[in-house]
Parts: structure tokens; sequence; C-alpha cells
């Protein structure tokens, strides 16, 4: 992972993603898959989980005057998250480093004060994650066993030393731009692009991401997706241990239908184009002589960042006569190239 944007460090008093999961140990005992022993977080209300589970993450926590009222937001609709304290915050918010895991929340590593550590020696780097390690361990009595890298920045050296501590790396599928300044509403409009077993990137201290919240949580409950755990042994969102027991299907597939494009005189190709660490382009060049629609499919674990030059819904694109038109993916927690299939249908 390689996302390279400033990330303005609004509020960074206690400074503030590729693939890691949850710490895990309670009091004195330790759930296998690695999640505390405080009460196990229930599905969101009125939901289902038929259409699987997704991963709320906060960064840059414990913050005074955020914190509880993200805790109390998620109690009310029954749901979960994972949160990623840096260790200089944690030291200093004890108590808020309890109420995380006395919501039985996911509790991971952010570093200790959050600098770029794919430019600190290997010292630096093992004292940035062993510290925080100890620091989290000492406040709310979890031992985490997921890292999530300052900016998502990641080498060799930090794999090494997260491996060494028995930190997975994880990063995120959707970025919600919270950090950036973005709306409460544009937060809640980033959050529907979740699908089974991704994770949506927030952070902590964004009053807007207070106030999207309960919409969030609303959209999920409507399309029957709860929220879950992330995996340390898949970087991927699991239903968190005890909180159910619905394995549902993915919702995307694991192995996309074969290219072609289509079949008779309608047919789409699927050309990558531009490509970024976390992200790449697909052109779709139409053939058809009509109205058409083309469905692609993302492999499980990408998502659709934005598209461009057809009209979009969900996965589905339409349009008519030859043409063409634009996506672009991320690659997710698996960090996945594939270049997604478009198949074209007449309409």
């Amino acid at each position: 992972m390689t996302d390279t944007f400033a990330r303005p460090r609004t509020r960074r008093r206690r400074p503030g993603p590729v693939r890691a999961v949850l710490g895990t140990a309670a009091a004195a005992a330790v759930l296998a898959g690695g999640l505390a022993a405080a009460p196990a977080a229930t599905a969101i209300t009125g939901s289902s989980c038929s259409a699987g589970y997704v991963g709320l993450t906060f960064d840059d926590g414990p913050t005074s005057g955020t914190t509880n009222q993200i805790i109390s937001t998620l109690r009310q609709y029954g749901a979960t998250a994972t949160v990623f304290p840096t260790g200089q915050n944690a030291q200093n918010n004890a108590s808020l480093m309890q109420a995380y895991k006395n919501a039985g929340l996911q509790i991971g590593n952010h570093s200790w004060d959050h600098p770029h550590l794919v430019q600190q020696s290997q010292s630096q780097v093992q004292s940035q994650l062993s510290r925080t390690q100890q620091a989290i361990q000492q406040t709310a009595g979890v031992t985490p066993t997921v890292f999530r890298p300052p900016y998502g920045e990641i080498n060799g050296t930090v794999s090494s030393v997260a491996s060494s501590l028995g930190l997975r790396v994880v990063t995120w599928d959707v970025d919600s731009n919270d950090w950036n300044n973005a709306s409460a509403a544009s937060i809640r409009q980033a959050a529907t692009r979740l699908t089974n077993g991704q994770t949506i990137l927030m952070h902590d201290w964004p009053s807007a991401t207070v106030q999207a919240l309960p919409g969030i949580l609303q959209d999920l409950r409507s399309r029957n997706l709860c929220t879950g755990h992330i995996s340390s042994s898949t970087g991927r969102v699991v239903a968190p241990a005890g909180g159910g027991t619905t394995t549902p299907p993915p919702t995307t597939p694991t192995t996309p239908p074969p290219t072609g494009g289509g079949s008779g005189s309608c047919t789409a190709t699927a050309t990558k184009t531009q490509e970024w660490g976390d992200r790449f382009n697909v052109t779709y060049n139409v053939s058809a002589p009509g109205s058409w629609s083309v469905t692609v499919y993302p492999n499980s674990g990408q998502s659709i960042q934005s598209a461009w030059g057809a009209t979009r819904n969900g996965t589905t694109f339409t349009g008519s006569g030859s043409s063409s038109f634009g996506v672009t993916y991320y690659k997710g927690s698996q960090n996945l190239s594939w270049t997604p299939t478009g198949i074209c249908s007449p309409r």
C-alpha cells in the first residue's frame, strides 16, 4: 500500500491504512480468534446479516468529546467496530481505552505517534509498534494482533517488524475522506459502497463522522449487513466472536466470470489503464447497436471508488451505442490487481 496523499493532522495532539486485525486479551482471558472477552457485540438491531459483515474502523483515538459519542451510537444500534488508537493517545486516555474494551470493540495498533514509518530505521519502527502494544495492554488489557500503518505507508521493514510482533498489517476498502473535511452526508454515502468482508476508513476525531454514524448504521441495517471484526488470518471482516452464527455468501464472486464481455452484438472489453498503490482504472469499450447494460465483477475484496462515462447503479452501467466508460477500483485489503470483467447485455 503506497497511499501517499498527505492527511491533515487536524487535532493531532495525539497523532492519528494495509492488512491487520484486532486486539484481544481481556483481563485474564483470550478468546480464539483474538477477541477480547468483553460483552459480545451483537448484530445491528433489525438486520438479518444475510448480506454479510462489514468493518467500521476508527483511527487516531481515543479522543475526548467524540470517543464516547461513537461508542454510545454503536451501543444504541447493537453494532461493533475496530479502533486503531495510537500508543500516545492510549497512554494519555486510559479510561477511554477501557471504554473501547468494555464496548466489545476490536482494538488494533496504529503506531506510537503517527509518523511516516517508511522513513524510519528498523529500530525506530520497532519502538513505535512495541511501545504501542505495551500501552494498549496496560490501559485496555488487550494485546492487538492487527496493525494499520499511518498514512497506509508500508515497506519491507515495517512489514517485518509488524510480523515479528504478531501483527497483521491491514488497510481499507473504502475511504470515507473524513480526514479531509468530508461532510457527514459524504461520509454516509461512502459507506454505502461497503460489501461483505470490507472495511471503511474513518477517524475517531471528526465531528462529521460522529454525525454520519447513525445514518451509516441505518443504511447497513436496510441492506441486511452487520458490523464485524477483522480476521487476523485473512484480513477480511467476519462476525465478531459470540456476535452471530450466520455465515453469509460473499456478495462478489471469489472467482469472477470468464472474460468474453457478452455475446452476440453486445460486447464489452475491459482494459486496465492507470494503476496506483491502492487503486487502478479500467476502461470498458462497449460495442452495441442500441441500448446496453454492462455488469462488472470486482473480485472479492475489490470495490468501486468512482466511475464515469455511463449511468451507474451498483455494479451495473447503462448506455447506448458503441462507446466506452471507466471505473476506478480499490484493490482492497488483499491488494488485488485483477482486472474485473464486464458482461454486456442488450436492453
